[in-house]
């Protein structure tokens, strides 16, 4: 039996963005659930636009999603002299030919042929025929190389998401492979790639389908076993138009600052496009142990902010504390606070868990514990009046000698509601606006005993 391989080739010229880690997952699983090989390649080709700052950050986003891969990453620029090899074999062959059309001469072609109402296509001027004499070699012209696409038949493929598609010949152009300064162009240097890698399985975005029919026939000529195509529907916005680079997609990385946790963007991202029955959430396990390709959605996935966040607030009540704590330690660190990712951290991290959708949330709430905070003005006026006062700073004597844990700082609490004759709230909410910053928290004894004594004496005298 052949061994699955899949793999993921983005370009650097930018972000990984979440269409492609959504590629990458697919590509990813299937493989893991084949027990195949998943090949990490970069498509640098466009040397122009191709930054060392966009692979550091394609590499990072696949470590932070746990896309771990078996080969690569591997560079199309470190393997121009093998793309060299096939395109002269291919020009011995006469399955590809040299070009020297000026991109004057092509546009004027194209544009006699919009004048008269035809497709804007090559005309084969340089294209070889029995018994055709080409034109003279001009001079100072340095040549493209193109493919001499089949020019009769029918291109068919039966596509793992979309079914069976097929594409006739004749409306297919004779490709440019190689450009004048021999760097070669994606729909070529990909063939070569997926061959030489032995790539039995590609996944990829819709967008890729009208470039099918060129690759298909491109791995004909080279007599290279063909791999499996899947074309995933796009990725929309929450405006119903395309997520992309370009326009209104964040970065994978983006989303990590932003509090996310790797396993739940893992199973949102699956669940755009693929289903397992109605299996909301589920682990990076089960979902290597159900992908086997199909249950693949024909239709474009909605980006919902809301959704995700949902699912990670799920991810999050379950998270180990001492690990958020970490995380929310990050946070704080961005935000210049200075937090120990500690016992206490992680202790109030368990606490406020359920609270958050994401470590962004959760630091929300915890930088009340290292760092000063500013009630409203609106809060104070309504729950820390002249009538409360007096029983602040009774609290604040008792809490003063009390053993520093929650049942004592409960008992002291409750002490001081008796004596000054109120109700939990009254004096419970004043606390809170004045040590926390807001007029809600969980349990006023659990939040107060993460505080250091001192801190909460301090705000209490305020």
């Amino acid at each position: 039996m052949t061994t699955v391989r899949t793999r993921i080739a983005p370009s650097p010229t930018g972000f990984l963005h979440l269409g492609t880690a959504r590629t990458a997952l697919f590509s990813w699983a299937y493989a893991r659930h084949f027990g195949g090989q998943f090949v990490l390649r970069i498509e640098d080709t466009d040397v122009a636009r191709s930054t060392q700052d966009s692979v550091d950050q394609i590499l990072e986003s696949m470590r932070w999603l746990g896309l771990d891969y078996d080969e690569g990453p591997i560079y199309q620029m470190q393997r121009l002299a093998r793309y060299h090899e096939v395109i002269e074999q291919m020009i011995a062959a006469g399955t590809a030919y040299r070009c020297y059309c000026t991109p004057e001469e092509l546009e004027a072609m194209k544009a006699g042929q919009e004048a008269r109402g035809e497709k804007r296509r090559y005309d084969g001027t340089w294209r070889p025929a029995p018994g055709k004499v080409l034109p003279p070699v001009p001079a100072g012209v340095s040549p493209v190389v193109r493919f001499a696409n089949p020019e009769q038949g029918v291109v068919s493929w039966d596509d793992l998401v979309k079914g069976p598609i097929s594409i006739a010949n004749e409306e297919i152009d004779d490709l440019i492979i190689l450009r004048p300064d021999g760097v070669p162009t994606y729909n070529f240097a990909v063939v070569v790639d997926d061959w030489d890698m032995q790539i039995t399985h590609v996944f990829r975005g819709d967008e890729h389908i009208n470039n099918t029919p060129w690759q298909i026939n491109i791995f004909h000529a080279l007599n290279a076993p063909l791999p499996r195509f899947g074309h995933c529907p796009i990725i929309l916005g929450d405006d119903g138009l395309k997520l992309s680079k370009r326009r209104g997609a964040v970065s994978v990385t983006a989303y990590e600052e932003g509090g996310y946790l790797p396993e739940a963007m893992l199973n949102y991202l699956a669940r755009l496009g693929w289903s397992h029955g109605d299996d909301e959430l589920f682990t990076r396990e089960q979902m290597v142990g159900w992908f086997d390709g199909s249950h693949l959605a024909k239709s474009p996935a909605q980006w919902d902010p809301a959704k995700l966040a949902w699912v990670n607030a799920q991810y999050l009540k379950q998270a180990d504390d001492a690990r958020l704590a970490g995380l929310v330690a990050a946070q704080m660190a961005r935000r210049g606070i200075s937090a120990a990712a500690d016992e206490r951290l992680a202790a109030a991290c368990a606490l406020f868990k359920d609270r958050c959708s994401t470590t962004v949330e959760l630091a929300d709430w915890l930088a009340m514990y290292f760092a000063p905070v500013a009630p409203t003005e609106q809060d104070l006026a309504a729950h820390v009046t002249a009538a409360v006062k007096p029983a602040l700073a009774a609290l604040r004597e008792r809490l003063s000698a009390a053993v520093w844990d929650k049942a004592a700082i409960s008992q002291a609490i409750k002490d001081t509601i008796g004596e000054h004759k109120l109700k939990m709230p009254q004096l419970a909410i004043p606390v809170r606006v004045l040590v926390c910053g807001r007029a809600q928290t969980p349990s006023v004894d659990a939040v107060l005993a993460l505080f250091d004594r001192d801190t909460v004496l301090a705000r209490l005298s305020t």
